[in-house]
């Protein structure tokens, strides 16, 4: 049986429109619109200085906008500060407990009037065993897996997680990916905070990439890398009897569909192109006969290369137009 209602996907979480803050006259968030439902997994991507941190704590009441329209859960965060924070669970940045407090304690100290099922929480994230445990002696992942825990005692129907995996080693950040999961699974609404773009790609349904409080764009994670990434790349060594005909090769492999570009790279072949590209090659290396190259390698674009080439296509035009500003300044 599920800890959580799962909610209709229809209703509106977050509903954000213009939403601005600067601190010292430096806008730190321009104009955000932000849209998360019932049940859906949104991660906030980009570098750090981005704004996804004072977005979320502006979400939560934590901090003041200087401008735009936000409503969660059909609330405004600062006027109905008292109604809305019992309904959001949130781990920040800065989350921390006393080095001595145990696991058990934790849950008591932590629990509202909303509060039940602390203990099948503590057994669903695999904390049960840790009840009598100090804060200071748990791993990094099960001190994430403990704030899970505290973040969803009060039967939350939104959780905000910032950053939460960062500084974990591997085994930890799996830890947690699976606790992260089981939220979704559960339908249970997230807001997740993110630099750590593998994550994005496992746990999120949508992601808003920002940069400098700007939204860069959004949409699905094969959204993102269909619009934004990179060619597939195709890549295998010559066998000595190839290399004499290698012009040949180069030839059939540059007509086959999806190619848009083949080269040699000391040795090797390179193929790029759509995703089409890899049945391609594959039909046409059993065609010839020939045993599969053991170096054959396949590199598929990811949600880090949509990433990058969206930042670099934003700093260029950033460039362009500041240029061309500078250009009309002068003549003016």
């Amino acid at each position: 049986m599920s800890l959580i209602e799962i909610p209709h996907p229809a209703d509106p979480v977050v509903t954000v429109r213009g939403l601005t803050k600067a601190y010292g006259g430096r806008t730190v968030v321009d104009h955000l619109d932000l849209d998360v439902h019932a049940g859906q997994v949104v991660g906030l991507i980009g570098a750090n200085g981005a704004g996804k941190t004072t977005t979320v704590e502006i979400l939560q009441g934590l901090r003041t906008a200087d401008a735009g329209d936000i409503r969660v859960l059909g609330l405004d965060p600062v006027r109905d500060a008292d109604t809305l924070r019992p309904q959001i669970g949130s781990q920040l940045q800065s989350s921390g407990l006393p080095d001595r407090l145990r696991v058990g304690e934790a849950v008591r100290l932590f629990a509202g009037p909303r509060a039940t099922g602390g203990d099948r929480l503590l057994e669903q994230f695999g904390l049960a065993h840790l009840r009598h445990s100090a804060f200071a002696g748990m791993s990094g992942g099960e001190r994430q897996r403990l704030f899970l825990v505290l973040a969803l005692l009060n039967k939350p129907r939104l959780v905000i997680l910032d950053e939460l995996t960062q500084g974990l080693d591997p085994a930890a950040r799996r830890e947690v990916w699976s606790a992260v999961a089981q939220l979704r699974d559960t339908g249970t609404t997230v807001l997740l905070v993110t630099h750590e773009l593998d994550e994005t790609e496992l746990l999120c349904e949508h992601v808003v990439a920002m940069r400098e409080g700007r939204v860069l764009d959004q949409g699905t994670p094969a959204e993102l890398v269909s619009r934004h990434a990179r060619d597939v790349t195709v890549r295998f060594g010559l066998s000595p009897a190839d290399i004499t005909s290698a012009a040949d090769t180069l030839q059939e492999l540059n007509r086959l569909p999806g190619v848009s570009g083949v080269t040699r790279d000391r040795g090797d072949v390179v193929i790029r192109g759509t995703r089409e590209v890899i049945a391609q090659v594959g039909a046409w290396l059993v065609a010839a006969g020939g045993p599969v190259p053991a170096d054959l390698r396949v590199d598929i674009p990811d949600l880090e290369a949509a990433l990058l080439t969206l930042l670099d296509a934003d700093h260029a035009d950033h460039v362009g137009r500041s240029g061309h500003t500078d250009q009309m300044g002068a003549a003016s």
